[in-house]
């Protein structure tokens, strides 16, 4: 069981690879991002970069693009890359970066680049370790610091980068992607699908990927297979278990919860969450003050999940709420 898992997070890896962007030139739905960064191409010199952004979005792409786009394709020896999520200890900031900062420099580019992924899980010890060698070895070597919560990078550090923020990808550059990779791959898909991918990936391109591949897996990509893979119920499915709760049919919104656990093997709080996404989409069509009344309580029993409260009785509490709230608002869903 475990070695089929590693092997399939492997080869989804790899898939991810094989369509990742090469160069700058590929890189989509970044166009400001990827203008400043062919500056500092063409003028063969750069500062230290902070790319700061949602996951999935090609903040490491971006990076691996510009390294290519300076040394060629031998690009990666003289790109010196580290998950700061793994070797994020101070041994490995003095050690590994020292040692490479040290190495000789490419020909035509008067420095070499360390690129540090997740950098915003490095110890706080680290991160003063990084800032002073960012300062000593400022004239043969750039780092490329990539994070997810630019907050989490201390402020000396982030005073030595240029800042550089990723936006989430469009549904429509998603979508034509995975529509262009399902076609290469030979893969039979349903358009409704790609777009479903998107809304659950939520602009992040190598969850898309992924999901893509996971339904590839068990044959055509439908709809039904995408919500199989990924273990979610589907909208309409929650939809009908609030609007049987708001009518007042607590019984039956009982029970369709249940079976929505159990067919989708949900947690309680993997059930909140969607009943939070739904509640705040368009197609819930329900007073502005009932969505505000619905959305603070989904905030209470949410926390009340995290806490460690029991699945079944917060969620019931929170269908009896909304039965009660149904009668009140006189809410017709």
């Amino acid at each position: 069981m475990g070695y089929m898992a590693l092997s399939t997070s492997i080869y989804e890896l790899l898939w991810v690879e094989k369509y990742r962007p090469k160069t700058l030139d590929e890189i989509i739905n970044q166009e400001e991002v990827v203008s400043r960064l062919k500056k500092f191409v063409e003028t063969k010199n750069m500062p230290h970069l902070l790319f700061a952004g949602p996951a999935g979005t090609g903040k490491t792409t971006a990076a691996h693009a510009l390294a290519h786009d300076l040394y060629g394709e031998n690009y990666r020896q003289y790109m010196l890359e580290l998950n700061a999520s793994d070797e994020r200890g101070i041994n490995v900031i003095r050690e590994k970066v020292k040692e490479f900062a040290r190495s000789r420099t490419p020909p035509e580019i008067p420095f070499k680049i360390v690129l540090l992924d997740e950098a915003d899980n490095m110890t706080a010890d680290a991160q003063q370790a990084l800032r002073r060698l960012m300062e000593l070895y400022s004239v043969n070597t750039r780092f490329i610091l990539i994070a997810n919560y630019p907050s989490k990078i201390i402020d000396p550090i982030q005073s030595r980068c240029a800042f550089f923020r990723f936006q989430p990808l469009k549904k429509e550059d998603v979508v034509a992607r995975l529509k262009y990779i399902a076609e290469n791959e030979g893969v039979d898909y349903d358009y409704e699908a790609l777009e479903t991918i998107y809304e659950i990936s939520e602009g992040d391109m190598r969850k898309a990927i992924n999901i893509l591949q996971a339904a590839a897996a068990i044959g055509k990509v439908t709809v039904d297979a995408v919500y199989k893979v990924v273990g979610m119920a589907k909208p309409k499915e929650v939809r009908q278990m609030l609007q049987l709760a708001l009518k007042g049919d607590f019984n039956a919104a009982r029970n369709l919860m249940r079976k929505l656990m159990i067919e989708y093997g949900l947690s309680g709080e993997d059930l909140i969450k969607q009943v939070h996404r739904v509640v705040m989409s368009n197609d819930f069509k329900v007073p502005e003050e009932a969505r505000v009344l619905i959305a603070d309580y989904v905030g209470e029993i949410h926390f009340r999940l995290v806490e460690g409260s029991d699945d079944d009785i917060q969620l019931s509490a929170f269908l009896a709420w909304l039965s009660m709230i149904g009668q009140r608002l006189g809410v017709e869903e």
